[in-house]
């Protein structure tokens, strides 16, 4: 990896990440898990990276940095599977989980700190991740929806987990892996009045949730949502965004956020995924034209592909752009990641 590569910005560059995505396209961070797998950490258990939080933080932030110089400029915390019920079931206090959560918040804001001693110079930002209740539940069922649960007590389980993280003050909410329009009711209400703006993104096989409900539905429910600042998809196969781009677009007037899995499959049961990989970064330039501003990758997605996706991005002609820079700056060139 080059150490002398610097990213500048440009000098109208966006503060806010509403401001960017309405000046142009963002590139988001890739997984989570498997920057930490490759760096030797075991996931295996259910707290899944979340376990880290309390047992090696430092982890968590060489793992934000790898994407930040990747050429990311939003760092998805390590929340997604951080819960007061599932750390309650590991014998921690509620009191240490809220220490937790704002931790992840910390962590991502440390490994932004850190990427600008190295050179980076364009905005950076962080998404709180705010995974669905199925990831608490660690049994695959994230991938389903539908738990049985009425919309008020799904709403119950998200506000108190979106209550600490937003006083931790990230950039925005990342209500993500959403598998059920019910439970988007749910999370839609609990970000009222927090003070800090969110993104959608549903967990989808074709054109539907993975619960079966029609996308064009589910995009709807956010459409009025003056919280949200962006609606999409996440965690699902590359073959199935091109679609839910123009979906979202059409249905919400929103900026688009994509960041699908490698293609592989989650094996819930062996913990372990299977089948081969078909993310191609060649991929973002349509999804850019569709409507997608926020892009990047979700598991098996690593830093390499956010380094293809920054730089398939630079190549792409924006509306009203070719005059005028890139407002985030150039993207990474870094000689790997």
């Amino acid at each position: 990896m080059s150490s002398d590569t610097t990213r500048e910005p440009s000098p109208t560059a966006p503060r806010t990440l509403a401001e960017a995505l309405a000046a142009g396209t963002v590139v988001l961070d890739g997984g989570m898990s498997n920057q930490l797998v490759s760096a030797g950490h075991d996931l295996s258990d259910e707290l899944w990276s979340a376990r880290l939080l309390a047992e090696w933080p430092a982890a968590i932030t060489e793992a934000h940095l790898a994407y930040f110089e990747a050429g990311a400029n939003v760092a998805i915390t390590s929340s997604y599977q951080a819960t007061f019920e599932g750390f309650a079931r590991r014998g921690i206090s509620r009191e240490r989980a809220a220490e937790l959560l704002g931790l992840s918040v910390e962590l991502a804001r440390e490994a932004a700190r850190q990427a600008e001693a190295k050179g980076v110079r364009e905005p950076l930002w962080v998404a709180a991740s705010v995974g669905p209740y199925g990831a608490m539940l660690a049994d695959g069922s994230e991938y389903r929806g539908r738990y049985g649960l009425s919309v008020a007590e799904l709403e119950a389980f998200h506000r108190p987990r979106l209550e600490v993280l937003a006083a931790a003050g990230p950039d925005v909410l990342a209500l993500e892996t959403v598998p059920d329009a019910d439970e988007a009711r749910a999370l839609l209400r609990a970000v009222r009045g927090l003070g800090v703006p969110a993104w959608l993104s549903y967990s989808v096989a074709g054109d539907r949730t993975r619960a079966g409900q029609p996308l064009e539905e589910a995009f709807a429910l956010a459409a009025d949502a003056d919280e949200v600042i962006a609606v999409g998809v996440n965690c699902c196969a590359p073959d199935d965004v091109d679609a839910a781009v123009e979906t979202a677009a059409r249905v919400t007037g929103k900026p688009v956020v994509v960041y699908p899995n490698s293609g592989e499959t989650w094996d819930a049961e062996a913990r372990a995924w299977t089948g081969r990989s078909t993310f191609s970064p060649e991929q973002v330039g349509g999804w850019e034209r569709a409507g997608a501003r926020l892009i990047g990758g979700c598991c098996r997605v690593g830093p390499t592909a956010i380094t293809g996706i920054a730089e398939a991005l630079g190549r792409v002609d924006r509306p009203g752009s070719l005059d005028s820079p890139n407002p985030l700056g150039p993207p990474n060139s870094l000689d790997s990641a």
